[in-house]
């Protein structure tokens, strides 16, 4: 199993003078450069972007519904990753409020357990295609208020990889730990980004 480096790229604003700060992780075989292209997309030109990389271009090895055992240490490592880049953006001067996630599939995954597990006013979270992490979800690991804090998903139904009962389950954690949640569901979508679903993201998310 591996640990993950802590490699990022940057794109957009100058973090001292961004409006806030997009963390963005790439899905399973993807990268940083190939995630952070999407920003051309999001209303963030004015952001300060991050986005890390992963060992083997995947954060854990295996399905994020297998045993938690399996996917060791390699999740905890990309959690830890996320975690010391969330710092990093706030020793730059840009406070919880204005920092902003997005991912795709097992960014995705990654991006909803890191915002659960740590859960206060951020910016926002975009996650395309993803849920919380584990066969079985450990409910005290999820403290915290999102303090209405905005987050969309958007997923298909059904998917190859990430099921809707999880996706649904997943909504229920952040509502109760007071996120506003909107999730979007397209019946025969692919495993991929639809352009309808970046809006979505732009309007819900993004639109501050």
């Amino acid at each position: 199993m591996y640990q993950h480096t802590k490699q990022y790229i940057t794109a957009g604003a100058s973090p001292e003078n961004a409006r806030g700060a997009l963390v963005m992780l790439h899905g399973r075989g993807g990268t940083a450069q190939n995630i952070i292209s999407l920003a051309d997309g999001l209303n963030v030109a004015d952001m300060a972007i991050y986005a890390p990389q992963a060992g083997n271009q995947s954060w854990y090895p295996y399905s994020f519904m297998a045993e938690e055992s399996q996917n060791q240490p390699a999740l905890d490592s990309a959690l830890e990753v996320i975690d010391d880049l969330v710092k990093k953006i706030e020793a730059d001067g840009i406070p919880a409020r204005r920092i902003y996630f997005t991912g795709f599939s097992q960014g995705a995954c990654l991006t909803l357990e890191y915002i659960a597990r740590n859960a206060q006013r951020f910016g926002g979270a975009a996650a395309f295609t993803g849920g919380l992490i584990g066969k079985q979800l450990i409910m005290s690991r999820y403290q915290g208020d999102f303090a209405g804090t905005p987050v969309f998903i958007g997923t298909g139904d059904p998917d190859p990889h990430v099921p809707l009962t999880r996706v649904n389950e997943t909504v229920e954690i952040l509502k109760k730990l007071n996120a506003e949640v909107t999730v979007k569901v397209y019946p025969g979508r692919p495993h991929t980004i639809l352009q309808e679903e970046i809006e979505l993201a732009n309007q819900l998310v993004f639109s501050v």
